[in-house]
């Protein structure tokens, strides 16, 4: 076999794989758009591609009056723009002195995040609800934000971290000859540099709010306050609920928000993937 057959077949495999990847990932999606099209509420009753398509669950998330959607959305909404741009500068902050300063427990501190990755956020979830009860922030989305950015720390300080180990600190050397104070050099050099990892740790913390179901769920009690996760799941959970195609309605709307923020920041999202954990 030549090197050129051998390279064309490769190429051919590659393409054959993402051909199969493809069909499991639009498999679902358009059984969701297909569904959200019927007009019945029914599951078993719909079709992927249905003859007499309709708007009309569409129209009943956005226009009537008993719906909440549009509330849900905008807490949601709310929630993940916060909860995402706090975190940038959290992480930024806390990686930036892990990756530049020496100081007592440096090295303990980075084991210790490596260490709260391997344990599962239900573990602690008992424990932040009590915590949010004390504090009188249960039942409230302020709570939830709260949670969310603490619940990002972890991962995230150490994959910025890895990326600020790998621009060079005579940067930083050269900027303090210059005059440059601690907070300008991290603020005109750094964060600008980072760009790539701090556009990966925006888009998922945005995201996060978007698709979890569970601790909203235990946070959350008022419909006011409920996220689209949580208001979703109503659709089909309540007593007689049989409201499928809502429910994939709804589900379809939710990438929206989460495509555009993608698309804004997807020339830095492939550079800050590949980057922020090559040098720890």
């Amino acid at each position: 076999m030549t090197r050129k057959t051998k390279s064309n077949l490769q190429v051919l495999g590659m393409y054959l794989f993402i051909g199969v990847v493809f069909v499991f990932i639009s498999y679902p999606l358009l059984w969701t758009l297909g569904l959200s099209l019927n007009p019945g509420t029914s599951l078993y009753g719909s079709t992927m591609f249905p003859e007499n398509w309709s708007f009309v669950h569409y129209k009943w998330l956005f226009f009537d009056p008993s719906s909440d959607y549009l509330l849900w959305y905008k807490n949601t909404l709310i929630v993940a723009t916060i909860t995402s741009i706090c975190s940038v500068i959290v992480v930024s902050l806390i990686a930036y002195a892990f990756s530049r300063y020496k100081f007592i427990g440096r090295k303990n501190g980075i084991y210790t995040f490596l260490l709260l990755q391997m344990f599962p956020v239900l573990m602690a979830m008992v424990a932040l609800y009590l915590l949010l009860n004390l504090v009188n922030l249960l039942d409230t989305l302020t709570g939830l934000i709260l949670i969310y950015i603490g619940g990002a720390i972890p991962l995230n300080v150490f994959l910025v971290k890895g990326y600020f180990d790998t621009l060079p600190r005579e940067l930083d050397e050269s900027a303090k000859i210059d005059g440059a104070g601690h907070f300008r050099i991290f603020f005109t050099i750094m964060l600008p540099l980072a760009k790539p990892i701090l556009a990966v740790v925006a888009l998922f913390n945005f995201m996060t709010p978007f698709m979890d179901f569970i601790l909203p769920s235990i946070i959350l009690r008022s419909p006011e306050n409920f996220t689209l996760a949580l208001g979703l799941f109503n659709f089909i959970n309540e007593q007689f609920g049989n409201n499928f195609t809502r429910f994939a309605a709804g589900a379809i709307l939710i990438a929206i928000p989460i495509a555009t923020v993608f698309l804004y920041l997807q020339r830095y999202l492939i550079s800050g993937l590949t980057s922020g954990a090559t040098k720890g």
